[in-house]
């Protein structure tokens, strides 16, 4: 289990296609120092078992072929930027929410803007130049059927970041969040742009409650 908090950012550094999937060497510093063969670590929100690693300096990870068609890794190339996570231990802060790391959907980019600094900036900040960089928003497409797990508010992972939804237009498909500075800085969301893919895992609880809700209507 994750809880959508990155890590860092690591970079591919060697890619190989295989006849049952794709296996990834991924250069990394903190979350590459202290693995553990068959550790589990989040790729842009896709959980991976470590094969290889060399301590502080990279991984390897293979995508089997139904996790190259489900998610958007296949296509990334040599120097491309994914979002790290290694696996919540059982006496960890959980600052997210909970995320698995299993990929539902691939959404998409359809718009970025960024958001004027607040005018409720303090006089200190002003006068000591520490100006905090301003915040962004982000709109994404939803794939068909997802909107139903997508609340206002409520939680949601994309590319593996715990994320909090800001606005939903169900009849469009569409869901903001809001990026904070830090967020935006420390994961590869700085490099997105409209029509870029995304990996979507909705929260698990809304599914629970789904499934919940069709049993008792199956058993009635």
């Amino acid at each position: 289990m994750f809880t959508g908090i990155v890590e860092e950012t690591g970079e591919i550094v060697a890619r190989e296609r295989t006849d049952d999937g794709l296996r990834l060497r991924i250069g990394a510093d903190e979350v590459a120092t202290g693995l553990e063969h068959g550790q589990s670590i989040s790729v842009s929100g896709a959980c991976l078992t470590v094969e290889r690693y060399d301590e502080g300096a990279w991984f390897e990870v293979f995508l089997a072929t139904e996790t190259v068609e489900r998610t958007y890794l296949g296509d990334l190339e040599v120097g491309d930027a994914v979002n790290l996570e290694r696996a919540m231990p059982a006496d960890g802060r959980f600052d997210g929410h909970v995320v698995q790391g299993h990929v539902d959907a691939v959404a998409t980019v359809t718009n970025v803007e960024s958001v004027e600094e607040s005018e409720a900036q303090s006089a200190s900040e002003r006068s000591t130049g520490d100006e905090p960089g301003g915040d962004w928003f982000f709109e994404f497409e939803l794939p068909e059927g997802y909107d139903r797990y997508v609340v206002e508010k409520g939680s949601i992972t994309l590319d593996g970041i715990s994320l909090t939804v800001a606005d939903l237009d169900a009849d469009a498909d569409r869901v903001t969040v809001a990026i904070i500075p830090t967020t935006y800085d420390m994961t590869t969301l700085s490099e997105k742009e409209p029509g870029d893919p995304v990996h979507l895992e909705v929260d698990v609880l809304a599914k629970y409650v789904e499934r919940l809700l069709e049993a008792r209507f199956e058993d009635d």
